[in-house]
């Protein structure tokens, strides 16, 4: 069973047959640009502003991650005395 896609939206590249200045093998006459296709790229949404000193958030994972690596190492020296 098939079904057809509701947005299909076909070949989204320019026809080289109703494209100006396109000559024959495809290239294009000095000083004449071809067309461009459509894209998707760039960015998505507008990045956040920047701040100038390092968020809370970040400070807590920082002291998070060496309390873990302290009791690690503590654990370490105890299994090797």
């Amino acid at each position: 069973m098939t079904t057809s896609d509701p947005e299909h939206h076909g070949n989204q590249d320019p026809d080289p047959a109703r494209t100006p200045d396109l000559e024959p093998g495809g290239g294009v006459a000095p000083g004449s640009t071809p067309p461009d296709s459509g894209t998707t790229s760039g960015l998505s949404a507008p990045e956040p502003d920047t701040r100038k000193r390092f968020p809370i958030s970040g400070w807590l994972t920082l002291l998070a991650v060496a309390v873990i690596v302290i009791i690690f190492v503590v654990a370490i020296f105890g299994i090797l005395s």
